[in-house]
């Protein structure tokens, strides 16, 4: 496997490897990066350890930009970041030496030059291209130790050896030398480039202690699977079902942090899996739990919803990276349990479920410390809307009906027909074509109502404050509905849609309340 770096990263190497060396000190690349890099996999940000003053470095490192980037700096935990964007030209790259084969000027050894341990270390050098931002993490090396009710550990200065034991998996466990003496060479003392080799998920120590030692590890280690594609070793999973309770201690922020990176993966469904199958999503996440089983009485059955709205989630990340989007599938069905019933003669039904699902939808994000804002709003309006277009194939489409889908759902009605396809699931192929092949009469409809009334986010003519000045009233019931009154005659197709239609319907329905125009 070769490390390939751009030639921007390349050119912030060397000045982070001269910075340390002015110091007095060692630096790495560790982690994210390293692995990124060994498998293909983009990357924007960088950690780089030390073995010193973590914060002293990344000043150091800053010094030797023009303009100056500022250093954050978070003393308490002796970590810094400094953020690059547009930070050098042609001529800084000569000035450093680094040549069109990405000749290294610290390096002194070639790249094919064993390490200390004889193997040979992977390429180290410039691959053209790259974005002109990147994201440095400093910290001094470290060793941890932990106090059982807490994940806040006890920090002591350490060594590379102290800090790579202390990582969460050996894939994270990589480091790359910034030093002088051997500069591109690959520390990996726990055969973490293997484990890439073989995608497979390890800890470097004992995971039962790794875990213990910080339990939101749990969660990433699910997190990794489901965003790389990896497994997790058996003896790994067995060890985050053995401890299981101890995410308890971790704060709901962090948790929901790893949530949404498993719901923006490529393929959601593996990392709520192996939530389940772990036993996390128990304590984290029970309404899911809710969800789980198939149920028969007389031979008459429903499907399992967990597995239907993993499916669902899979279908929708297919097509789209929204977030928000992606929560309104795994909440489209949430509304079922509470409202499943077995009725005699028919079958299991789940009557209104999507508008309990609908309000269910603020207490969970509540409870998961997710927005409360427009973004929330989204997802319940979408919840709540969600077999609306689907009820459409099964009965004449009217224009009535297709004015109000559109007047409800707004701008919002492609994201929710999105939602409406991907929750067209089936063992059976030739019954998801046929839903399918309906759903696009559906969507033909939209579009021919919508270029012809152009309903979408559409107010009627007559507003509430014309109302009260032609009728002489001040804000009351009556001006409510004669404006509730127009906006269904247009959307049931009584009364066209314009300013003299609403203008005499509303006269009439005036008339019928008692009400006479006074201007």
């Amino acid at each position: 496997m070769d490390i390939r770096c751009t030639d921007k990263e390349l050119f912030v190497f060397n000045k982070i490897g001269h910075a340390a060396a002015d110091l007095g000190i060692e630096a790495w690349i560790i982690g994210g990066f390293v692995r990124d890099k060994l498998i293909g996999r983009n990357t924007k940000d960088a950690d780089i350890v030390c073995v010193g003053d973590g914060i002293e470095l990344a000043n150091r490192v800053a010094d030797r930009f023009n303009p100056r980037p500022p250093v954050a700096f978070f003393k308490t935990y002796g970590t810094a970041q400094i953020k690059l964007k547009d930070f050098y030209d042609h001529q800084d790259i000569e000035e450093l030496g680094i040549s069109e084969k990405g000749d290294d000027p610290l390096a002194e050894r070639g790249d094919d030059s064993p390490a200390e341990d004889g193997s040979a270390p992977p390429s180290f050098r410039k691959e053209g291209g790259g974005e002109a931002a990147f994201e440095i993490e400093f910290v001094g090396a470290r060793k941890e130790s932990y106090r059982y009710h807490s994940r806040n550990p006890e920090v002591l200065p350490g060594t590379i050896k102290d800090d790579q034991d202390r990582r969460d998996f050996t894939i994270n466990a990589m480091a790359i030398s910034l030093n002088k003496a051997d500069f591109g060479t690959l520390v990996d003392p726990f055969n973490g480039i293997k484990d890439l080799e073989n995608k497979l998920i390890r800890t470097p120590l004992d995971p039962l202690q790794t875990f213990s030692d910080d339990p939101l590890r749990m969660m990433r280690a699910i997190r990794f699977a489901a965003q790389l594609g990896f497994t997790i070793h058996p003896p790994v999973f067995q060890a985050i079902k053995d401890n299981v309770e101890r995410i308890r201690i971790i704060s709901q922020e962090r948790i929901t942090d790893e949530l949404n990176k498993i719901l923006l993966s490529n393929k959601p469904s593996v990392g709520f899996d192996l939530l389940y199958k772990a036993g996390l999503l128990h304590i984290i996440f029970p309404q899911m739990i809710d969800l789980v089983g198939a149920e028969f009485v007389d031979g008459l059955g429903h499907k399992d919803n967990f597995y239907h709205t993993l499916q669902v989630v899979d279908n929708i990340s297919r097509h789209t990276n929204d977030l928000w989007l992606r929560w309104a599938a795994l909440l489209h069905d949430i509304g079922k349990p509470p409202t499943k019933k077995f009725e005699a003669g028919h079958g299991w039904t789940f009557h209104g479920h999507e508008v309990v699902g609908g309000r269910m939808v603020p207490r969970i994000f509540a409870r998961l410390k997710l927005p409360q804002n427009e973004k929330m709003r989204f997802v319940r309006k979408l919840v709540e809307l969600h077999l609306r277009p689907i009820s459409l194939t099964k009965e004449d489409i009217t224009d009535s009906a297709i004015r109000r889908l559109l007047f409800d759902a707004g701008d919002d009605i492609e994201a929710l027909m999105m939602l409406c396809s991907a929750d067209i699931t089936s063992k059976n192929k030739q019954k998801v074509k046929r839903y399918l092949e309906n759903f696009e009469l559906v969507k033909l409809r939209l579009h021919e109502v919508e270029e012809k009334d152009r309903i979408r986010n559409w107010q009627p003519p007559i507003t509430g404050e014309m109302v009260m000045e032609i009728f002489g009233l001040t804000p009351c019931k009556q001006v409510g509905d004669i404006k509730n009154a127009i906006r269904e005659a247009i959307l049931d197709g009584k009364i066209d849609n314009n300013y003299d239609a609403a203008y005499d319907f509303m006269l009439k329905t005036a008339d019928e309340l008692g009400l006479k125009p006074v201007i």
